[in-house]
């Protein structure tokens, strides 16, 4: 096989492998009513007039699958802290006990896991057409190589290496979402 041709194919299992990432990282923000740091990954906070994110001035511990605790380096940050928390949305009330922050986790009902689940497949839809576009965006550009000397049968075989790269990245975005409804499902 043509090396430009190799060259593709590893370009776009690259990209298929960051696509695939990106879902995984967007499935888990999706809260599975068990307490996890990475839920407060989307909060920053004004440290020194820099927007900080909250795990790069705090320690977030899981004492239990229910709570959330979070112990400021510097005692001062608490009340900022906790405004970050009340103004993210993320439905968590902070109580603050003047060494640290707890969160309690709300089990979920089984009406909010029946959403969570659509949010999943939602993540998954998403994760599944952004592999299908590097499978068009790497054809096209096998396409190309046919100006720059490979031929026809190399396209052709490139083409049906990019399928299997395919499939294989939208059998792990499956995976992924398989996992995350089970989790949001396990009572």
């Amino acid at each position: 096989m043509n090396d430009l041709v190799k060259l593709q194919l590893d370009d776009t299992a690259e990209s298929m492998e960051k696509a695939v990432s990106f879902a995984d990282n967007e499935l888990t923000k999706i809260r599975a009513g068990k307490a996890m740091p990475s839920m407060l990954d989307g909060i920053y906070i004004d440290y020194y007039g820099a927007a900080s994110p909250l795990s790069q001035v705090a320690t977030i511990n899981t004492p239990d699958a229910r709570t959330l605790v979070i112990q400021p380096w510097e005692k001062n940050l608490l009340q900022t802290i906790e405004k970050a928390i009340i103004d993210s949305n993320i439905g968590l009330n902070p109580q603050n006990d003047g060494n640290v922050i707890r969160l309690l986790i709300p089990p979920l009902t089984e009406e909010r896991r029946k959403d969570l689940v659509k949010k999943v497949k939602d993540e998954a839809e998403r994760g599944r057409i952004a592999v299908r576009n590097l499978r068009k965006d790497g054809n096209e550009q096998l396409r190309k190589l046919k100006n720059d000397g490979a031929s026809e049968d190399e396209i052709k075989d490139g083409e049906a290496e990019i399928q299997k790269l395919t499939d294989r990245y939208i059998a792990k975005v499956d995976k992924l979402a398989e996992l995350k409804e089970h989790d949001i499902m396990t009572v």
